[in-house]
């Protein structure tokens, strides 16, 4: 673990780490492309990061709960989210980055088919969906599918060892991997779990 955090320090505290935190250095039109806001400003550093050699960038996009008012919540949120995520996704591809970079939306819970009392969604365990673009994967395709009010899925379950599966096959990981605990004993990455043959 020592030369694990060694090596993330080394790397955070790099000239070249510490160059993709000044956004001076960005052009405005690409500013601009992503958006003047916390959603764009924050994916462009996330690209900035990436092209330093971070291998491994989560940005916190908070203000998805809407458990009231969701029509008023989105109409702010949603448009901002788009540009900045289509701007990112054009980005990468354009610097010839998208394929090996993973980009992934997902959130902790679904959301419940029908609007609350109060003009919200709730949490909702059984389906959700999660977007990915890049990483070497075959794109542009809608993988399973739920009921007509989104409730349950009725095609192509992708669980959540599957999940893990695909962004470990994207960072060149088999999900039949082990780590080998402090006691000795090796452990499985996942327990389970395959990339769907759709994504290859």
């Amino acid at each position: 673990m020592d030369s694990f955090y060694e090596r993330a320090y080394a790397l955070v505290s790099s000239a070249e780490a510490r160059g993709a935190f000044d956004m001076k250095a960005e052009p405005d039109a690409i500013k601009d492309e992503y958006g003047r806001n916390q959603a764009g400003q924050r994916m462009l550093l996330a690209r900035r990061l990436v092209e330093a050699g971070v291998r491994f960038v989560t940005l916190s996009y908070g203000g998805w709960d809407m458990h009231s008012g969701i029509a008023n919540g989105m109409n702010r949120t949603l448009p901002k989210f788009d540009q900045a995520y289509s701007a990112l996704i054009n980005d990468l591809d354009r610097r010839g980055m998208l394929d090996k970079t993973l980009v992934m939306v997902s959130s902790e819970f679904g959301r419940t088919p029908k609007i609350n009392k109060d003009a919200g969604r709730d949490h909702w365990p059984q389906a959700q969906s999660i977007l990915l673009a890049g990483g070497g994967y075959r794109h542009g395709q809608v993988i399973g599918s739920t009921n007509d009010k989104a409730e349950y899925p009725t095609s192509r379950k992708i669980g959540v060892e599957d999940f893990c599966a695909i962004v470990y096959h994207s960072m060149g990981l088999k999900i039949d991997d082990t780590i080998t605990d402090l006691t000795g004993r090796p452990t499985h990455l996942v327990p389970g779990g395959e990339v769907p043959l759709e994504l290859l």
